[in-house]
């Protein structure tokens, strides 16, 4: 026969088995997404280039993948005609934040080679770059200098993520 307290005891430590295996953990016990994984991907948008007071807009989509978990690889499309193209810049190690929802990436130079259609190579300079996510959209500043070219090109290149 079950005596009254061995019945309350069983009910004790069957409540405490269900409510010690039942999960109490919130979205924050989850680990983050790396922030170069919550910003990756193909932006679609308005990239204006200005040069001694000129501007031209041109839509673009501009791809930003993940290099590490916080920092992102970015190319810029390419510019121009003819003689005066200037081809597509990569641009790697963009490094990233998080404050709140927005994600805002940095980087002061990067410097690199491509080749031209020609086959021959030349030297760029992409800087002061940064880069502010929030949402499904982007907006990045920059200044590129190509080559010989005597001036520096200043951009921005607002999109929205697709």
């Amino acid at each position: 026969m079950i005596k009254i307290s061995d019945f309350r005891f069983q009910i004790l430590a069957a409540m405490a088995f269900v409510f010690g295996m039942s999960s109490c953990s919130s979205s924050n016990d989850e680990p983050e997404v790396p922030v170069a994984t919550q910003v990756a991907g193909s932006y679609t948008g308005t990239e204006t280039l200005t040069v001694m007071g000129e501007a031209d807009e041109s839509t673009e989509t501009i791809e930003f993948t993940k290099a590490t978990d916080v920092s992102v690889d970015v190319t810029l499309p390419k510019y121009g005609e003819g003689m005066m193209t200037v081809p597509a810049l990569p641009v790697k190690g963009i490094s990233l934040t998080k404050s709140g929802n927005t994600i805002t990436g940095k980087l002061d130079k990067y410097e690199g080679t491509v080749k031209t259609a020609d086959g021959s190579e030349k030297a760029y300079t992409i800087s002061d770059i940064t880069v502010i996510f929030n949402d499904k959209t982007v907006v990045m500043t920059f200044s590129q200098k190509y080559g010989n070219m005597p001036f520096a090109f200043d951009g921005q290149f607002t999109g929205t993520r697709k």
